[in-house]
């Protein structure tokens, strides 16, 4: 699969200064014909990154989607959504209970739902019990036997694989993190990228798509992510997936086009691990 690569960065002119975490509004790259073209549509984010999330809002409002999943909301959170909470910031982040969600600002996201106002929300979040079950239960057990055949996550990985995936995860944690638990937290990947993939085919069943993925980078690339495991599902499927990165660094992974955007000051992130 040939990936292409938009460029944001733009220096001439100062359409807008690297330490700038959003766009000028009239150089958002607008979704190709592919991308429009396609069934279920995936656009990474980097989650605590307002530029990613401006681009979400204007990609979603083009492409006008029948159906929205978001890997930030779980199931029951998503069938709180309302014809009445959505058309009110507060009021949906309020029964969202997003303030305990552990996810960024409400308000970088809140545009997303703006965006698509008549679009049927699903909820691809992994509840903390099921991700505590994987602690003591295999990785199909955790997610349904029956659906982990048809996503194609009832094997084990590659040796190879298995080691990049570790290596991920040891340095998104830092290296703080205890050996014995790094095929956990892979697992757990493995697992939220099933879950998504399942809600996607959901949506684009129900709603006959198109169907647009609220989604970090990590869930949709191509190589391995979930829209990996969709294509194994429904090999007819049509999917495109994008990945945002920041400041001329590219998000990991494979995906059908990256977009390169703004970046945020994030400081020192392994001084929490500190």
């Amino acid at each position: 699969m040939n990936t292409s690569i938009i460029p944001l960065l733009i220096i001439a002119g100062s359409v807008f200064s690297t330490a700038s975490s959003v766009w000028s509004e009239d150089i958002i790259p607008p979704p190709p014909q592919v991308a429009r073209a396609a069934d279920v549509v995936f656009i990474g984010e980097q989650h605590d990154n307002p530029g990613h999330h401006q681009l979400q809002a204007r990609w979603v409002e083009a492409l006008e989607p029948r159906a929205l999943v978001f890997e930030m909301l779980t199931p029951l959170q998503a069938e709180a959504v309302t014809e009445d909470n959505r058309q009110d910031e507060a009021a949906l982040k309020s029964a969202l209970a997003w303030e305990t969600s552990g996810w960024p600002d409400f308000a970088m996201y809140y545009p997303v739902f703006e965006a698509a106002p008549l679009a049927r929300i699903y909820g691809a979040g992994v509840p903390r019990d099921e991700v505590r079950n994987l602690m003591t239960a295999p990785l199909g057990a955790a997610f349904g036997a029956e659906d982990a055949i048809r996503f194609g996550i009832d094997k084990a990985l590659s040796e190879v694989e298995q080691m990049q995936r570790e290596q991920i995860q040891r340095i998104a944690h830092c290296d703080a993190l205890p050996e014995e638990i790094l095929p956990t937290m892979v697992s757990i990947q493995r697992l939220r990228d099933a879950v998504l993939a399942r809600a996607s085919s959901k949506a684009l069943s129900q709603t006959g798509g198109p169907v647009v993925v609220i989604t970090g980078n990590g869930h949709a690339r191509t190589d391995w992510g979930a829209p990996f495991l969709l294509a194994f599902s429904d090999p007819d499927i049509e999917i495109f997936s994008l990945g945002q990165g920041e400041a001329e660094t590219d998000p990991d992974g494979v995906f059908d086009t990256i977009v390169d955007g703004p970046s945020v000051d994030r400081g020192n992130p392994c001084d929490a691990f500190n």
